[in-house]
């Protein structure tokens, strides 16, 4: 079933060129941290081009849940009053994070060293994912968390009485761990450092020096060491949100392997830490072109140019890159079904405790449609072809990644290819059916 209601089946089907301007949502990644930020300082943050989808607007929610006066303006256009940092009331009722893992961990770190508590909740989908790798590093604060069996949601927090600053090295590459425990370490006193031996991406540290905080990034044989200074009063900012990479992902693989197509996405994120796809999709031999390179909010931007590119080949992508484009291996497994030869995924096991195992899910679902595949803990292999075959019902599993990633496949295979709940979609980019019409692609809602 869907996300938030009944489940959405929808049909792709082969479609002619895709043309146009695809403006895609703001930066998923960004939108929770404005908000989180903005109720954790003083005086008003103003954003624009947040992000609303679902998954921000149960952090918006939460964030009004634990005090802060979250208001929309406008289309995209939101202003936070914060409370300061320690400064979240207690909330009365459970924290429900709907299909969000980092709105779910940002949140447990902005908490964790406030004297309070709170219940988190989500959907079927973040019930089952593992809340330990958070949970674990919170507890070197103080923090304590109660929840089910194997560290999962419905988990109750209860935030350090006498929070102490924390020496932490990331166990995996996360960017949401790392952004908890950064979020912690705002009320303890002291320094806290965060350690990571491969970097992810790093909103977090450009978003807490704009509103005020003290973060030290230092890169070291050892990885990358953030140090944050504890307890500043972090002020209200003006928050322009770049437009979302792992969103424009879905237009512009779509453009690359439709026969014909030339589409322009604006405004993207090319922050270096987010880049992955693109690098990649450029060594397959993608006609990708980037325009009018800029910076907004903090982040570098530029407009994408994309043309479809017959002769994409396979790759071999480094485990080193995987950080850089976690959420888009399932995207990137249609264009290697699409391209000559054979494309190895590395470093992809983050992959299999997102919102879903999207390794196994893309390799059934691929799988089913008819293309060959090898699967590992850490890699993913695909073997192109002339033609995607599809014909098949595949299952998004409650995941707006795996719903989207067939749906694009299904514009070139030879027969469509159906997704049996496209609900999920709205998490994040709630937007994308009405955009994908609108550049030519010929995606339906299936009759219930």
């Amino acid at each position: 079933m869907s996300a938030h209601g009944t489940p959405i089946p929808m049909t792709a089907r082969a479609s002619g060129p895709l043309t146009g301007v695809a403006e895609v949502p703001g930066d998923k990644s960004i939108s929770h941290r404005a908000l989180i930020l903005g109720a954790l300082s003083v005086g008003e943050t103003h954003v624009t081009g947040l992000l609303e989808g679902q998954d921000v607007l149960d952090t918006a929610e939460a964030m009004r849940a634990f005090g802060a006066e979250v208001t929309r303006v406008g289309t995209g256009e939101w202003r936070v009053h914060g409370v300061g940092v320690g400064g979240f009331a207690e909330p009365q009722q459970v924290i429900d994070c709907g299909n969000s893992g980092t709105g779910v961990r940002l949140i447990m770190g902005a908490m964790a060293t406030t004297p309070i508590s709170a219940t988190f909740t989500g959907d079927a989908s973040l019930n089952s994912r593992p809340m330990g790798r958070i949970t674990d590093p919170l507890a070197l604060f103080g923090t304590q968390a109660v929840g089910r069996a194997g560290g999962r949601l419905p988990m109750t927090l209860v935030g350090a009485e006498s929070p102490v600053p924390v020496r932490y090295t990331l166990p995996m590459p996360s960017a949401q761990v790392k952004s908890a425990v950064l979020l912690a370490g705002l009320n303890a006193p002291g320094d806290t450092v965060v350690i990571e031996p491969e970097a992810t991406r790093d909103h977090t540290e450009r978003m807490l020096r704009g509103f005020g905080a003290q973060v030290a990034v230092e890169d070291t044989d050892a990885g990358r060491v953030i140090t944050l200074t504890g307890q500043p009063e972090l002020t209200g900012q003006r928050v322009a949100v770049p437009r979302d990479p792992s969103s424009a992902a879905f237009p512009v693989c779509a453009a690359l392997i439709v026969p014909g197509s030339e589409i322009t996405v604006p405004g993207v994120s090319r922050n270096p830490t987010r880049d992955g796809l693109f690098v990649t999709l450029l060594e397959m031999g993608a006609d990708i072109t980037f325009e009018n390179p800029r910076e907004e909010g903090g982040e570098p931007v530029a407009d994408l140019r994309v043309r479809y590119s017959p002769d994409l080949h396979g790759v071999e992508t480094p485990v080193e890159r995987a950080a850089s484009m976690i959420d888009e291996f399932p995207v990137l497994s249609v264009v290697a079904a699409c391209a000559k030869g054979t494309t190895v995924m590395r470093g992809v096991k983050e992959l299999r405790v997102k919102e879903s195992d999207r390794i196994d899910a893309m390799a059934r679902g691929l799988e089913a449609c008819g293309v060959r595949l090898e699967e590992e803990d850490d890699v993913f292999t695909v073997h192109g072809m002339a033609q995607v075959p599809g014909g098949a019902t595949t299952h998004s599993r409650l995941d707006h990644r795996i719903a989207m990633s067939f749906l694009v496949l299904g514009l070139v295979s030879k027969s469509p290819i159906s997704v049996d709940d496209g609900g999920p979609i709205a998490t994040s980019f709630p937007t994308f059916e009405g955009l994908m019409d609108g550049l030519g692609a010929i995606i339906s809602r299936d009759p219930a």
